[in-house]
């Protein structure tokens, strides 16, 4: 029984091409290397001494540069290729990098930062095309999901390395080794992966475009994304009010925080690469399983009301890290599958800001919103009562991302069969 499923958890990893491999272990080197981001805020505190409002516009810029970055990004792909804009995107970010240590005042880090988060996220929307132009359609979710893991497994050992090199060598040390690791990983990538104009794997079969040839009319993929902003708004809580709620209602330390963290990686590098491959083989509804996702985030949330028993804590990570593997590979699925031929690139850039646009919008609505609830009702429910407050609206927010994914299961459901893509 061990050995069988042993087997078939192998097997997970089969049929992928090269290419794959090569971008997986590019993505794993970058994403090691990316130790300045999760710094970030400590750096501008510690080091620069800047004021809580100082660095929220820092931030402010970067996801602003994010957004920007995602959307630029996917139209060159679609004009000029996804190839030459990653290249560009990782070695001139890795510069940027080097550079970004000597700059210290506050209008000087605004600027920069909002320029290399643009130059830094034109990567991501061309990475996702790359992935359309390397695998074959069968294996494009799974393609998805390997790299989703190679970033998991980088984004656990990045920060672990970054905070001994802070302690040993001081936060500038961190500036050198992201800046080397994009150049090294595009180095990796530029030597090993020849450009291709056009995928082997366009499916012959089903050349057609999907029933809509422009992003901007696509109902169904406009209505998805507001469902994949609430669940990037959820998952995003886990790295901005969580860990405070951590310290503040149960004591814990940074150490026990990174464990539950660190439980949420080991869960989806074990368990994604097989339930991706079940989903694959029984060929079941993406839209369906990213629902579910949807369910379980907000069930993670509401769990979190909860605050007499830190036991909870364990529980309410298991359903946000199941709600990830559900949500999120088969989001990525989905939105490729909506774009016609030539038009990857936009979709993708659009699909990824909505990620950039989470990412600004989890960390100001929860502050926000314990921060005045805190401030109003202190005295008559507790110095905790912004977080429960959170964790309801958070909730009720993934309700609302489940009825959009709803919509999109009916809509799609409508759609003509060679139009849905990996949809069905």
């Amino acid at each position: 029984m061990l050995q069988h499923a042993f087997n078939r958890y192998i097997d997970s990893f089969r049929g992928f091409s090269r290419e794959i491999w090569i971008l997986t272990l590019m993505t794993f080197i970058n994403r090691a290397g990316t130790m300045v981001l999760p710094f970030l805020s400590k750096y501008l505190k510690e080091d620069l001494h800047f004021s809580y409002s100082e660095i929220s516009w820092i931030l402010v810029c970067f996801g602003a540069g994010s957004m920007i970055g995602s959307w630029l990004g996917g139209k060159l792909s679609d004009k000029i290729g996804f190839y030459r804009i990653m290249i560009f995107s990782l070695f001139t970010s890795g510069i940027a990098f080097f550079i970004l240590q000597f700059i210290t005042s506050f209008t000087g880090l605004c600027i920069s930062m909002f320029v290399i988060m643009v130059i830094a996220d034109m990567f991501r929307p061309a990475m996702f095309v790359s992935l359309g132009a390397y695998a074959k359609k069968e294996n494009r979710t799974r393609a998805l999901t390997l790299v989703r893991l190679a970033i998991n497994l980088g984004f656990a050992a990045g920060p672990a390395m970054g905070g001994l090199i802070i302690m040993n060598i001081g936060y500038k040390g961190l500036f050198w080794v992201d800046g080397a690791t994009c150049i090294l990983a595009i180095l990796i990538f530029w030597l090993n992966v020849k450009e291709k104009k056009k995928s082997k794997f366009t499916d012959k079969e089903h050349p057609g475009e999907i029933l809509t040839h422009s992003v901007f009319k696509d109902k169904p993929f406009w209505i998805f994304l507001g469902c994949c902003t609430i669940t990037g708004i959820l998952f995003f809580q886990l790295f901005t009010t969580i860990p405070l709620y951590h310290k503040e209602q149960f004591n814990l330390t940074e150490f026990q925080t990174g464990l539950l963290l660190m439980m949420n990686g080991l869960l989806i590098f074990f368990l994604e690469m097989p339930i991706v491959s079940y989903v694959e083989r029984k060929h079941l509804n993406k839209v369906r399983i990213v629902i579910y996702g949807a369910l379980f985030m907000a069930i993670s949330l509401f769990l979190m009301l909860i605050n007499t028993w830190a036991g909870i804590l364990i529980i309410m990570m298991l359903f946000m890290t199941f709600g990830e593997m559900f949500a999120f590979p088969f989001s990525n699925s989905f939105a490729m599958s909506r774009a016609p031929k030539g038009h990857e690139g936009r979709y993708m850039a659009i699909f990824t800001m909505s990620y950039s646009l989470a990412h600004i919008a989890s960390a100001k609505m929860g502050l926000e919103i314990i921060g005045y609830f805190n401030r109003k009702y202190e005295h008559i429910y507790g110095h905790n009562f912004g977080y429960e407050v959170n964790w309801a609206f958070m909730g009720f927010l993934g309700i609302v991302a489940v009825f959009l994914g709803v919509w999109v299961y009916n809509l799609t459901n409508k759609e003509p069969e060679n139009h849905l893509g990996e949809a069905a």
